[in-house]
């Protein structure tokens, strides 16, 4: 059978990727993720050699922890799943923990007002600066990115859940503010891509398995709207940006991403969804032929399933996905409680598959 592939970028069939919890690193590794975890060069360096070494050693096998003996000037975490810096630059308090990503307070803010060239001249975003001038000084060269989020992420940490009903009571002061939000996020991401030649590592690392780099915009909010708020209120960004930025890319980690299928099939170029578990491939797919879909296993669900029930789920997944070669294998967030027999069982089952599939 022949598979229609998307032009716009290169990938193998079925690319696999796995993200631990901050718990997994520091139980095995010992990793605290304080603040020096990710602004101190020497440790920032050091820590991802060692997430590297452990990869290597216990799933080498696999292809992963294939860094494990470089030392690589990456500028974020780009094996934890944690977006918070854009939050802090528009005034958000994050704290930090020693086995968990670094938590966003909300701000509560009472009004729109957002200043975005305040925002990239305050501390937070000129603290990044300097981990960079110090990791370039020493290495030439700067790797990885860190996680710009999305829209409504950020609009919810800065107002709450009134940006919910601002939706109904302010739509022309939500409009309006999407846009300087938006305009934050752009400068942003396009500053980290062109320091260092990838922008959304941090988002999900299956996008390290698609050339050129993908723009994925986050949208993990979007669960929380309807499909008619989506539309009037944040599609138009992602329609532009679909444009601007190729190969472009919504990450939807929520449990339905295919309530909003039919309007995602309006931005002119989704190149790459990141589909949440509990999304109905079969309709993702009939909306989106030929958009790369990239499936979210449950973290939690895996570690009460069988090897064989968790091997039975993937198929099926990707079965309903209809093309190995728009499709894409992740599991995100995995916790201390994950065996390896698990992480195994996900990488040989696409293994598996690719041979059945004669790829």
């Amino acid at each position: 059978m022949t598979y229609i592939k998307n032009p716009s970028f290169s990938n193998e069939p079925l690319p696999v990727e796995i993200v631990f919890h901050p718990s997994w690193w520091h139980k095995h590794c010992g990793i605290d993720f304080d603040e020096d975890f990710f602004y101190h060069p020497l440790k920032r360096v050091e820590s991802e050699r060692c997430m590297e070494k452990e990869l290597y050693e216990r799933f080498g096998q696999f292809g992963l922890g294939s860094d494990y003996d470089k030392d690589l000037p990456l500028i974020g975490a780009v094996h934890n799943a944690a977006g918070y810096l854009l939050s802090e630059m528009l005034g958000c308090e994050i704290r930090y923990f020693a086995d968990s990503a670094p938590q966003v307070i909300p701000a509560q803010k009472t009004d729109f007002h957002v200043d975005v060239d305040a925002a990239f001249a305050g501390p937070a975003f000129k603290r990044l600066e300097k981990l960079m001038s110090e990791l370039k000084s020493r290495y030439g060269y700067l790797k990885g990115d860190v996680n710009w989020g999305g829209i409504l992420n950020l609009a919810m940490d800065l107002r709450g859940e009134e940006i919910l009903m601002d939706f109904l009571l302010q739509p022309d002061e939500v409009k309006l503010y999407f846009k300087k939000i938006a305009e934050l996020i752009e400068r942003f991401f396009c500053f980290i891509q062109q320091e260092t030649g990838s922008n959304s590592i941090s988002v999900n690392r299956n996008v390290i398995n698609i050339t050129p780099a993908v723009y994925l915009h986050s949208e993990c909010s979007h669960t929380m709207i309807s499909e008619e708020q989506y539309e009037e209120f944040l599609l138009p960004f992602d329609v532009e940006w679909s444009k601007k930025y190729r190969p472009y890319g919504v990450h939807y980690c929520g449990p339905d991403p295919h309530r909003h299928a039919a309007q995602m099939a309006k931005i002119p170029h989704l190149d790459f969804l990141d589909a949440g578990w509990g999304g109905d491939m079969v309709c993702l797919r009939k909306h989106l032929p030929s958009t790369f879909i990239n499936i979210r296993l449950d973290p939690v669900s895996i570690n009460t399933m069988s090897c064989e029930t968790l091997e039975q789920h993937i198929r099926r997944l990707v079965n309903d996905c209809a093309n190995p070669w728009l499709t894409g294998i992740c599991c995100i967030n995995m916790d201390d409680k994950v065996t390896d027999d698990k992480i195994h069982t996900i990488f040989s089952t696409a293994q598996q598959l690719r041979r059945e599939y004669r790829l």
